[in-house]
C-alpha cells in the first residue's frame, strides 16, 4: 500500500482544483480523504487537537485512511523536566484515532545533537510503546555517514523506528524569485538526502518547487526506490510540498502517475470537473 499525500488537507487555494468551490472548510478533510490516503498532520505540531476533533478525524474518513502527526513542538522543541509525562498525555489523548494513527513524527529542531542522544533514544523508546515513530534530525552530524549516524540508525533498528528521508534538492535549486519560495527556502532544512528504511513504514518528505518539470527531475530516483519499498512488502509515507503548498495536490497526481500506481488520487478532482463546464 503507498500512503501519498500532502503537509496538510485544509488549504483554500485548492478549490477550482481538488475542491469544488464551493466547499465548506469544515468538509475539507472528507473531501481530501476521498482522493488521498494520508497527510503528515502539521497541525499538531502546533496545537493540540481536541477529543472532539480527533473523533471527527477518524469519523470522517475512510477505513483505509492512515495519520501521520507530528509531535507538539511544544515538546519536541521547548521540553521541560515534565517532557516525559507531557508526551505521554499527548500520546493518550491521541488514542481516540485508534489504528487509524500509523506513524507518530518526533521532529527534531537543527541544534539537537548526538549529545542529546540519550534524550532522544529516551522519546523513541517512549513513543515506540504505543505507536511506530518516525524520527526527523537536522543535526548535521546525523549525516556524516560515520559514528553519529551509525549510533543513530542502531538506535532507530533497536525500536523499530523510522528516520524520516527528506529530499528538498529541487526547492534550493531554483533561485528564490517569489515571496513563498524566499519563505519556503527559508525555513525549510537543506540537508543530505540519505534514502533508508529499517521497518514496513518508510516516510519520505519531498520539498519540491513550482516548476513540476524540475520536481520531476529530482524525483526520479524515488520512483524507483519506492517501488522497491512496494516490492519488499511496505507501506511507504510520501508527502510532497511546493513553496505555499498550492500545487502539493497536483505534484502528488504526477508523482503516482509516473510511478505507475493505480492511486485514487488519480481519478478526476471536483474542482476540474466544475471548472471545466465553466
Amino acid at each position: 500500500m503507498l500512503y501519498l499525500g500532502c503537509p496538510v488537507w485544509a488549504n483554500s487555494r485548492w478549490k477550482s482544483a481538488l475542491y469544488a468551490k464551493d466547499v465548506k472548510t469544515s468538509d475539507y478533510l472528507r473531501h481530501y480523504a476521498q482522493y488521498f490516503n494520508s497527510a503528515e498532520g502539521n497541525s499538531s505540531f502546533y496545537a493540540d487537537p481536541t477529543p472532539d476533533t480527533l473523533q471527527r478525524w477518524r469519523d470522517e474518513t475512510p477505513a483505509e485512511y492512515r495519520f501521520v502527526l507530528k509531535v507538539p513542538q511544544r515538546i519536541s522543541h521547548h521540553g521541560q523536566e515534565d517532557t516525559e509525562q507531557q508526551l505521554q498525555q499527548w500520546l493518550g489523548q491521541m488514542a481516540v484515532l485508534g489504528q487509524k494513527l500509523a506513524l507518530v513524527h518526533l521532529q527534531l529542531p537543527a541544534q539537537a545533537g548526538p549529545e542529546k542522544l540519550s534524550q532522544i533514544s529516551n522519546r523513541v523508546q517512549q513513543i515506540s510503546q504505543h505507536y511506530r515513530c518516525v524520527l526527523e534530525v537536522r543535526h548535521p552530524a546525523f549525516f556524516d555517514k560515520a559514528q553519529h549516524e551509525i549510533t543513530l540508525h542502531k538506535m532507530l533498528q533497536q525500536y523499530q523506528a523510522e528516520r524520516v528521508v527528506i529530499d528538498s534538492r529541487a526547492l534550493f535549486a531554483v533561485p528564490a524569485t517569489s515571496q513563498a519560495l524566499t519563505e519556503a527556502q527559508a525555513k525549510k532544512p537543506r540537508l543530505p538526502v540519505h534514502a533508508i528504511s529499517f521497518s514496513q513504514t518508510p516516510m519520505l518528505r519531498f520539498i519540491g518547487s513550482d516548476d513540476m518539470r524540475l520536481n520531476r527531475q529530482f524525483y526520479q530516483p524515488w520512483l524507483n526506490k519506492v517501488q522497491q519499498w512496494l516490492d519488499a512488502g511496505k507501506s511507504p509515507f510520501c508527502f510532497f510540498h511546493t513553496p505555499d503548498n498550492t500545487l502539493a495536490p497536483q505534484l502528488c497526481r504526477q508523482f503516482a502517475a509516473d510511478l505507475g500506481y493505480p492511486h485514487s488520487c488519480l481519478a478526476p478532482w471536483p474542482g476540474e470537473q466544475q471548472y471545466s463546464l465553466l
